[in-house]
This record gives structure tokens, sequence and C-alpha cells, in this order.
């Protein structure tokens, strides 16, 4: 896949700082090759089978990891405002009230506390992602902003694109695109791919899954490919919320006339691993768990892309 001009970006200095959980290597779902997917903190929809909660919210998180603890108190005799305590079911915390956390977690023999998220500039960033570009060039793959949602931490990522970039790494941008065109316009001339996930085509059928309506995300679609920038679409299919073949056809439909520019569709069938995560975050996972998506309805869909001569992979 070749890698789009570099575009000189004015500004001020590169020093962006953002805000990431962590950067996971050697990712081979994220974009073509080997690919280093960095995690945004950050998103503005509220999908109900969002594997990555810690995300959601801006700011740092911490998780507590049951089977670590071995209850010794430790972390009660510290916590202000009495804000843990032990329960039948297991420990609990009230972290709106609890200013302390990072100690908590220090004094923990067990290591049960985890904190997600940390700021870095930009520059470091890349300095970091660039020590794995001898894996990049050989499978020529690249580095991946996932999240989260990158694209509201836009000059973080632009600047980073552009100083990977700058050196003949290939980055690609995975975004749901619910933000005005203006904000994500600038992100995405920064990069090379773009991983666009378009979650229902029914308005309501979107809200009710995402907390949002979908008009921007399709605009924002339309938008991309008119650039002539390089897509792959991402369909995830949910037993019960975005599963109604109606409007899985139009979504396919949809993406059929965004052209020569949607290079894949990627169909996703739904997993409930991030299902711990919640546990960990004192969340309730918002869906029923042990949903299965039906093989058929997985396979009905791949063959009708294939109908519209698509280039799907079945995942």
């Amino acid at each position: 896949m070749p890698l789009s001009p570099v575009r000189k970006i004015p500004g001020p200095d590169m020093s962006a700082k953002g805000l990431i959980s962590t950067i996971q290597k050697y990712s081979t779902k994220d974009g073509p090759g080997i690919r280093s997917t960095v995690f945004c903190v950050g998103c503005n929809l509220r999908c109900k089978w969002c594997s990555n909660p810690e995300l959601m919210e801006p700011g740092i998180k911490y998780m507590h990891f049951e089977n670590r603890c071995i209850h010794c108190g430790a972390c009660v005799s510290i916590a202000s405002n009495q804000s843990i305590r032990f329960a039948e079911v297991g420990c609990e915390i009230d972290r709106a009230r609890c200013t302390n956390l990072d100690e908590c977690m220090d004094i923990c023999p067990r290591e049960a506390f985890e904190k997600v998220g940390y700021e870095i500039t930009s520059e470091e960033l890349a300095g970091k992602l660039l020590r794995d570009k001898v894996f990049y060039d050989q499978s020529a793959g690249g580095v991946t902003f996932s999240g989260g949602e990158p694209a509201l931490q836009g000059d973080f990522v632009l600047e980073a694109a552009n100083l990977l970039r700058q050196q003949g790494v290939h980055v690609a941008l995975d975004t749901a695109g619910c933000l005005p065109w203006g904000e994500l316009k600038k992100v995405v001339e920064a990069v090379d791919l773009v991983l666009y996930d378009i979650k229902a085509f029914d308005r309501k059928i979107h809200k009710a899954c995402t907390g949002a309506g979908n008009e921007m995300i399709l605009a924002n679609a339309q938008n991309i490919a008119r650039m002539n920038k390089e897509l792959i679409i991402r369909l995830v299919i949910v037993p019960g919320w975005n599963d109604q073949f109606t409007d899985i056809k139009k979504r396919l439909c949809f993406i059929k006339e965004l052209g020569k520019e949607v290079i894949r569709v990627d169909i996703l069938g739904y997993h409930a691993l991030g299902a711990g995560k919640y546990r960990r975050l004192g969340l309730k996972y918002p869906i029923k768990t042990g949903l299965e998506c039906a093989e058929t309805l997985l396979e009905a869909t791949r063959q009708l892309a294939v109908e519209l001569n698509l280039n799907v992979h079945l995942e």
C-alpha cells in the first residue's frame, strides 16, 4: 500500500500533548502489516458493546483486579473519605469520593490496581514508535491511532502522524467519524489510511446503539472518499442491536456508493471480551452477556458484499 505524500502542517512547534492508555505492538488487526496501535483516551460515542470502556471518558482511570486482591486492607486504611470497603462481592470502590487512588495503587502488595492513561507529547510518542520501524518496513506495516476516538485529540495525532510519515512510516486512523468535518478533515489529511466504523444506517438504530445520531458519520465517510483517501470500512454486527438484515444491506449499499476508495470491508461479529474491564472499573456491562452472532447472518452479509463487488473480509 503506497504512502500518501507528506503534507507540511502549519502551526506551532510539534509539542502537542495527548492522553493515551497504551501502545499495542505487533498488531495485525488494525491495518496492513505489522503495526503499533496507539489507544487514545476519550470518546464521544457510548456504544453498548464497547470493548474499551476505560477509553470512553477523558482523564486517567483506575482498574481494580479482584482476582489479585488478597483483602489485606492496606488500601482501605489510607483511602480518602472511607471510599474503599470490603463487601461480599469483593472490594467496593467509590471512585467519586476517592481522591488518592494513586497512593492506594502504590501501597497494594499484589498490584491489584492499574492506572489507565498517561500524558505524552507528539514528539515523545513518535520517538517510541520509530523504534519499531524495522518491523513496519519489513511487513509493509506502520502505526494506527485508535481509541476511544483519536480524532478528538486532533492536534496531537496530526503532529505525531506528520513526524512518523516524514520518516516513511505508514499511518492509519481508526475513527467513528462522529465530529465536525473541519475537525476530522485535518487529521484525515495527515494519514495514509482511514479505518471507519459504520455501526448502523438507520438513525434510530444508531442512536439506540451509540447514544448519537449518524448523519455526521455518513456525511464524513462521503467526504473522506472524495479526498481520494483509502478506506477500510468496519461493520460490527451485534445480536438484538444492529443485526437487522435490512439495515445491514443499506450499510453495504452505502459503502458501495463510496467508490474505489473503499479497499476492503471488514465484517466483525460481536464479542464480549471487554466485559471484565467494566467490572474492574466499577461499571455495569451495558448489554446481556452470552450473545452470539449467528454464523448464517455473518455469511449472508459476506455474500451480499461479494454480490456488490466489495472486497470483504469476515473476521
